[in-house]
């Protein structure tokens, strides 16, 4: 570490303490050639997730999108609020265990539509209408139908 007074490389850690919110850690020093001393911060890099959407473009992983996903697909249901939380904290812990920090909207897709099935149905083909893009009123039958005659289905 460079010191801010003089300019030497040589120093020495006199104490290091967690800052309040854990994401860094504050070290006071000592420069050795001039024995002054001056604090640095030591902070985790995060590489973000980068989505790759239908069209090619990639943006920042936004988990404030996924709720607001999860919220629309759950309009007028009765969904507790904690429980879409639960779901979007789940699926952003997944997505933030991949080595890959790029993932398309059909990974995220996918991820999210599985929890919804065992949710609130109606909530999954709201979603599902969106994800998969029903290109005609027969893809929508068929979802229906597949999920009217799954195992467990009311």
């Amino acid at each position: 570490m460079r010191c801010p007074f003089c300019g030497e490389h040589e120093d020495r850690v006199v104490d290091s303490r967690e800052s309040r919110d854990g994401a860094s850690i504050r070290r006071r020093r000592a420069c050795l050639s001039c024995g002054r001393r001056f604090t640095s911060y030591e902070r985790l890099e995060e590489v973000p997730l980068m989505v790759i959407k239908r069209d090619g473009s990639r943006e920042e992983f936004s988990p404030r999108k996924l709720m607001d996903g999860l919220r629309k697909a759950c309009w007028k249901r009765p969904v507790p609020a904690r429980r879409l939380e639960e779901i979007a904290e789940e699926v952003e812990g997944k997505l933030a265990e991949r080595e890959d920090r790029e993932l398309s909207t059909q990974e995220i897709g996918a991820l999210v539509i599985e929890r919804l099935r065992e949710l609130d149905q109606v909530a999954f083909v709201r979603f599902a209408s969106v994800y998969r893009r029903f290109e005609d009123i027969e893809a929508f039958a068929a979802e229906l139908n597949s999920l009217l005659h799954r195992p467990g289905t009311k």
